[in-house]
């Protein structure tokens, strides 16, 4: 292939865009056949299906997701060359894709990304949220530039990737007024038979969880397993049950979830870890993120 047709590329990308050929069509204003072909095209040129059907609907392959983020950008970049060419003052900044993971606390992600938002100039972050597995193999792809992940990867994931410790937080029991009341004496022993949203068991903290109910022998009431930590923070906030979250963002969660603090789970704690593609952080904003969480987030911990 000696160069990319970019008008084949522009189509593929409004469909992706718009989830199907013939949404893609209307706002292009062309007939079906002639985007279908368009795309026949361009597939077989570059040697790979980027679409692919699921029932009745067109899903992005593995590739055709990494040729998405590329014509994102590209198309991104023509969008400020038009912008420029009509006299507007358009300055080009830093960009930073990041995945994040569906099980990391979304107010500590917030905690360690909106710095970047503070940054001299014009600043892009774009957020991407999953499973780790599922943003690790999006990493090996370059279609982002790092996953904020409560685990760190390993072999097993099939890729060749870099683990870059932020910081560890211990764990506390939070819940709402009228239950924080009923749990505060005896803690933790009375905590036998309470009422619990608890994560799913396959992410880090639950299995730390377990053990340390096992333990104390504290037999607990699962009301909900809930992966999505802002979701099980909701129900609490409702009265559903007891919920664990890192101390490192308690007064937040106190604060916007109108709950309390019970007790840490002591010896439990939460790490976390940013997961590259390279050895070395060579983008700034990358550097921004790490200091955050050194002199910010968990180095106020150290000094507590």
């Amino acid at each position: 292939m000696a160069r990319i047709n970019y008008q084949h590329l522009y189509y593929f990308w409004m469909v992706a865009k718009h989830g199907s050929i013939s949404a893609a069509c209307e706002e292009l204003h062309l007939a079906q056949p002639t985007v279908s072909t368009q795309l026949a095209v361009f597939e077989h040129n570059i040697g790979s299906k980027l679409l692919k059907k699921q029932g009745r609907k067109l899903v992005l392959s593995e590739t055709g997701q990494a040729v998405f983020h590329y014509a994102d950008e590209i198309f991104s970049l023509g969008r400020e060359l038009t912008h420029f060419l009509k006299g507007r003052n358009t300055k080009r900044g830093m960009r930073l894709n990041l995945g994040i993971s569906d099980a990391l606390p979304k107010l500590l992600a917030y905690r360690l990304i909106e710095p970047l938002l503070r940054e001299p100039g014009n600043v892009q972050v774009q957020c991407w949220e999953d499973k780790t597995e599922r943003l690790l193999n999006e990493l090996a792809l370059h279609s982002i530039d790092l996953v904020l992940s409560d685990v760190p990867a390993t072999p097993a994931c099939g890729t060749r990737v870099f683990n870059h410790f932020l910081g560890e937080s211990p764990v506390a029991i939070f819940a709402a007024p009228d239950l924080a009341k009923r749990y505060r004496s005896n803690f933790p022993r009375c905590l036998n038979g309470a009422s619990f949203l608890l994560p799913t068991s396959n992410t880090a903290l639950r299995r730390s969880l377990d053990l340390w109910f096992d333990s104390l022998e504290i037999s607990p009431n699962i009301q909900a397993e809930i992966e999505d930590s802002a979701l099980i923070k909701t129900f609490g906030m409702g009265g559903s049950g007891l919920f664990f979250s890192p101390i490192a963002v308690a007064g937040a969660i106190e604060q916007q979830y109108r709950v309390e603090m019970i007790g840490l789970a002591e010896p439990v704690v939460e790490r976390f870890y940013i997961v590259t593609a390279q050895r070395q952080l060579k983008h700034p904003l990358i550097h921004v993120i790490l200091e955050q969480a050194q002199k910010g987030v968990f180095g106020l911990l150290g000094k507590s």
